[in-house]
């Protein structure tokens, strides 16, 4: 069983993930959700968890002693801080990530945390994007449910993934199901030929124009081969003087 501690200051907002894929895999007892309160362990006879940055600046940070109670509460285990300061989680990161037992979860709240609980407690700090939310609570969510469905057992097809979007640092292509017509707009009839082939190379060559038109800088990671750039100019001639400066 793969198990996530989370430390927040609002546990209830994580019932959300009592629902869908990860519900059941909670109830088949694939992985375990424990929330913490932050909060519950705050000497402070007012239960608070936060103070005045030194230095000056805006807002409050949450103090060292509830926090490093509460993490030292579980079981020792690789902690993630979620921080806009640290690396932006990836694919290829959650799938590392799937592969420990044990992870801990901790959310800042207000303008952060002291740095010393991270110095001290925190294996590495993750970032869910470049832009700012009001804690790591979402972030602590997208995680879990990231790293999760990449668990033995979680997706009823588990190979499924490895046609996902940023498996293969290329963006999906685009998909259809019934009815083949609506409102006039119709299904691509290669989809419906059964020319398994074609059909394969027809989403390679969208998946291509798609990562061009959307995440280049995936394309500047990845590269395309002369195979693939065969394939895409079959269905994109248009944009070979585009494609072209990508292919290794």
């Amino acid at each position: 069983m793969n198990t996530f501690n989370i430390f927040t200051l609002f546990p209830d907002m994580f019932k959300v993930l009592d629902y869908g894929i990860l519900g059941i895999a909670k109830d088949k007892g694939i992985i375990k959700i424990n929330t913490v309160n932050i909060r519950d362990f705050s000497a402070n006879k007012h239960k608070k968890v936060d103070d005045y940055p030194y230095g000056g600046g805006f807002g409050m940070l949450m103090t060292c002693q509830p926090v490093f109670d509460a993490v030292n509460s579980v079981p020792k285990a690789h902690t993630v801080y979620m921080s806009p300061k640290g690396k932006v989680l990836t694919q290829k990161r959650a799938m590392e990530l799937s592969k420990i037992n044990n992870i801990n979860i901790l959310c800042g709240h207000y303008e952060g945390i002291d740095r010393r609980i991270v110095d001290s407690l925190v294996d590495e700090e993750l970032s869910c994007g470049d832009y700012i939310l009001s804690g790591g609570e979402i972030p602590a969510m997208i995680l879990i449910d990231c790293v999760s469905r990449l668990i033995d057992g979680v997706l009823p097809q588990p190979e499924s993934y490895l046609e996902e979007s940023h498996t293969d640092n290329l963006l999906e292509s685009h998909q259809y199901t019934r009815p083949e017509v609506y409102n006039g707009m119709a299904v691509p009839s290669i989809l419906l030929s059964g020319h398994h082939k074609n059909i394969e190379e027809f989403r390679l060559a969208q998946s291509i124009y798609i990562t061009l038109l959307n995440r280049p800088d995936m394309l500047r990671r990845r590269k395309i081969t002369k195979t693939e750039l065969k394939v895409f100019l079959i269905y994109y001639p248009q944009l070979k003087d585009d494609i072209i400066v990508y292919v290794e």
